[in-house]
């Protein structure tokens, strides 16, 4: 079966879910979670043959003969029993939960729509494939919540081929969603270098090259099992899930950022102005090291990845459309972005590739 394929059989299971209050997000969720044990259950077995990284009672074989109520209790224990395993594992499953009450739908999903599956065999980021599939179809509800809009396969592909990384790399997404450019990028040095790297190297590459942080919980669990189970990170946590990347700065520096940050105002907050009323307004970020002070996400976000980024690093970024050229705020970091880095390149990209209508984006391309 092909992806599409899978992409639509998983969406027949979306409205099911729906009727019983789920979003498509949060079924996208409790979805990756039991693809994340079916394809660590894959590992296992030939022609991967790797050591287990779930243990057997927590695992997928395990949920195979259980059925009703028994199957949701076992399920659930096990969630919170991982929640709890060191290292990436546990960051994994740090507060998830089993939102599938319906027994029998839960073993559909199991039996019907995961088990049958080579999830190992398609070369392509299945959970971010489905997601796709997913907000595509549900394109009005994608846009409520956080905020997110979710980069399309092509746009992560050609960014990261534009900027060829290399083994020397550090690479770091700090609004990485469920993984895709750092994903991609990883499979890009793999398939370029990996015949020239020894066993060691192959080593340091899943254990340093990539590093994300997400602000959504629930979108960091699917960023750091997308990772881990292509052996990314190993049992580093390389995914900061739950992460506010411009709360404060960051300890450490990287030479290549890749990175589509939300589009939007910053947080709302509620206040008691001077004659005693109750006032909201957005929330404005408060850095030292940033050159102005803003509501802006997106010039936010570009003040940090500038924090981000060694001397010579080099960025590319999706960002709304003119946003770097309004006055004020956005004048006072073109400005600074233009003396302190080389600014080389603008793309401007076509309308209609985005799940929301009428989103007009820009890659920005920049060097320290």
């Amino acid at each position: 079966m092909d992806v599409g394929q899978i992409g639509k059989r998983a969406w027949s299971y979306a409205g099911v879910l729906q009727q019983a209050g789920l979003s498509c997000v949060e079924y996208v969720e409790q979805l990756t979670m039991l693809l994340f044990l079916k394809m660590a259950d894959q590992l296992t077995e030939e022609p991967y043959n790797q050591k287990p990284i779930v243990p057997a009672k927590l695992g997928w074989k395990a949920l195979l003969p259980l059925d009703g109520a028994a199957l949701e209790k076992h399920y659930t224990e096990s969630i919170e029993k991982l929640a709890v395993q060191p290292g990436m594992l546990g960051v994994i499953f740090k507060g998830a939960r089993c939102d599938i009450h319906n027994p029998a739908m839960l073993k559909q999903l199991i039996v019907n729509l995961i088990d049958k599956e080579d999830w190992m065999s398609l070369p392509v980021d299945v959970k971010g494939t489905i997601y796709e599939e997913l907000l595509q179809r549900s394109a009005a509800e994608s846009t409520k919540g956080a905020g997110q809009y979710f980069t399309p396969r092509a746009v992560i592909q050609t960014m990261v081929e534009v900027m060829q990384p290399t083994p020397e790399d550090r690479i770091v997404d700090p609004a990485a969603g469920t993984g895709g450019f750092l994903f991609t990028a990883y499979n890009y040095v793999l398939e370029k270098f990996g015949k020239d790297l020894n066993a060691d190297e192959k080593k340091a590459l899943q254990r340093d090259l990539v590093e994300g942080m997400e602000i959504s919980p629930k979108l960091g669990r699917m960023c750091a099992m997308n990772l881990y189970l292509h052996g990314i990170g190993g049992n580093k946590v390389v995914v900061h899930s739950g992460h506010d990347s411009l709360a404060a700065p960051w300890s450490r520096e990287y030479t290549m950022i890749l990175a589509n940050p939300p589009f939007g105002r910053g947080q709302t907050v509620e206040f008691v102005n001077a004659e005693g009323d109750r006032e909201k307004d957005d929330a404005v970020v408060l850095r030292e090291d940033f050159w102005t002070e803003t509501s802006n996400k997106q010039l936010n976000f570009v003040q940090h990845m500038f924090s981000l980024l060694k001397i010579n690093g080099r960025a590319a970024v999706v960002l709304p459309d003119n946003v770097l050229f309004e006055g004020g705020s956005g004048e006072k970091v073109r400005k600074n972005l233009l003396e302190k880095c080389n600014v080389h390149t603008l793309l401007r990209l076509p309308t209609g590739i985005w799940y929301s209508p009428g989103v007009k984006a820009n890659v920005l391309f920049f060097d320290k």
